[in-house]
């Protein structure tokens, strides 16, 4: 991927839900971010979201230009109009020039990404199941993810999220593969962006116990049939010496 540099501004609006304390104190119970909100000059992109204790409701992409809800259900309950997130990723693009001249042309610093993949369900062959990549750390929110298959890119059965921010401006972006766990198939998650000197690959494969091999079994079988024999002649021993016992007693 090739990339040049890029500035990220932020714009966060705080709302805040009081309640009384002593002393007249007040001490916020809830808190709603109408932000935060950026726009890249790397591929004309920007991103608008409103956040509720720290956990986003939902987002407005500039190239969709759409509301997207974290979850589906979020939106039987309320309804929020795109535009109002395009005006505010419009106000920053048209600060954009400013805050360049402003920050002398100072480059931020790439924070390199970190990468987990893992499944959703527990792996069982031949039933479906969702992988998933997780990438934490994200600073520009510039990223490419790609999913390949025994080396291979995949493009169906893919989903992903939006970028959520984090309290020290990072980000982070969850990417989602539907697939059927197959001994024959492997599975890469691909990271390219500014802070790796060179794409990332995280590796994953079904777990598959290993079989014991046939002298194994064996010596198992052998032994437990062993074992048996000896419980058998013990327990004989303890009967007929309980009998001599009592037959010398009386």
């Amino acid at each position: 991927m090739v990339l040049s540099g890029v500035l990220t501004v932020g714009l966060h609006i705080l709302m805040t839900l009081p309640s009384p304390q002593e002393a007249g104190a007040i001490q916020a119970d809830h808190m709603g971010s109408y932000g935060p909100a950026f726009y890249q000059s790397y591929g004309a992109s920007g991103q608008f979201t409103h956040e509720f204790d720290g956990e986003q409701l939902f987002s407005v992409d500039l190239k969709t230009k759409e509301a997207v809800w974290r979850l589906p259900e979020f939106g039987n309950f309320a309804h929020f109009d795109p535009q109002g997130g395009l005006v505010s990723i419009a106000l920053i693009k048209a600060h954009l020039d400013a805050l360049v001249e402003r920050s002398n042309r100072t480059r931020a610093t790439n924070v390199p990404p970190k990468v987990t993949v893992l499944s959703k369900y527990r792996v069982e062959l031949g039933q479906p199941n969702i992988l998933i990549c997780i990438v934490d750390n994200i600073f520009p929110p510039v990223i490419n993810i790609t999913w390949l298959r025994n080396g291979q890119t995949i493009t169906q059965g893919v989903a992903q999220t939006s970028f959520y921010s984090r309290p020290d401006h990072l980000f982070c972006k969850f990417h989602y593969l539907t697939f059927v766990p197959s001994a024959e198939d492997v599975y890469d998650c691909k990271v390219e962006h500014w802070g790796l000197e060179e794409p990332l690959l995280k590796h994953w494969e079904p777990y598959l116990p290993t079989p014991l091999p046939d002298s194994t079994e064996t010596l198992v079988c052998a032994l437990g049939l062993a074992i048996g024999l000896m419980g058998f002649l013990v327990g004989t021993i303890f009967i007929i010496s309980s009998t001599c016992l009592s037959s010398a007693t009386r």
